[in-house]
C-alpha cells in the first residue's frame, strides 16, 4: 500500500490557516454522491462541487471540478481538455496523487499532488462563482472558500486551472 499523503484534513485546515486563506468548513455525515448531499447544502451558501478523477488513454491524470448540477460528456470535456480518450482514474492512483479515497475527492487535493502529475480542469461556473465549496481531503465536511481564498489557495500550490465551459458544451 502506498505511504499515507503528507496532507489530511488536519494538516490542510493548519495549513490553510498558517497561509492566511480564509475558509469555514461544516462537518456533516460522509457523502459519496452528490445526490446524497443535497440537503445537507441546501443550508450551506455558495457553489457545490462534483469531482471526476480521470486518466486518459496516454495516462495522463486529470481531475474535473464543476458545479454539482453540471452534466459532463467525458468525450466533449476530452476534447475540450485537450485529451485523448478518458476514463476514471483508479483508487490506488487516486490516493497515490491526491491523498483522498473515492468519495472524497476535491480540487483540495492537488496539495497532495507535489509531483504535479493531475492537470486540473475547473468548470467556468466555478471560476465565476463568489462562493466555492469542496471536501477537505475527507468527505465528512465540507470547506467553503470565497472566490479570492481559493484562488489564493491555488497561488500557493502554483497550480493554474485549464477552465472549461462544461455548460455550453452541453447546449
Amino acid at each position: 500500500m502506498t505511504d499515507a499523503p503528507a496532507f489530511d484534513r488536519e494538516t490542510l485546515t493548519v495549513w490553510l490557516k498558517a497561509n492566511g486563506v480564509d475558509h469555514v468548513t461544516h462537518d456533516h455525515p460522509a457523502v459519496f454522491r452528490v445526490e446524497e448531499g443535497l440537503d445537507l447544502k441546501a443550508d450551506l451558501p455558495g457553489a457545490h462541487t462534483k469531482n471526476l478523477f480521470l486518466k486518459d488513454h496516454k495516462g495522463r491524470l486529470w481531475l474535473i471540478s464543476a458545479r454539482q448540477d453540471t452534466v459532463i460528456d467525458l468525450k466533449r470535456a476530452a476534447a475540450a481538455m485537450g485529451s485523448g480518450r478518458l476514463s476514471f482514474g483508479n483508487e490506488q492512483l487516486m490516493f497515490e496523487t491526491l491523498g483522498v479515497r473515492p468519495g472524497s475527492v476535491t480540487a483540495l487535493g492537488l496539495i497532495n499532488d507535489i509531483d504535479r502529475r493531475v492537470t486540473f480542469v475547473l468548470d467556468r461556473r466555478l471560476w465565476d462563482a463568489d462562493i466555492v465549496n469542496f471536501h477537505p481531503l475527507t468527505n465528512t465536511a465540507t470547506t467553503a472558500l470565497d472566490q479570492s481564498a481559493f484562488r489564493r489557495v491555488l497561488a500557493l500550490l502554483g497550480r493554474e486551472p485549464v477552465v472549461v465551459d462544461f455548460e455550453a458544451m452541453g447546449a
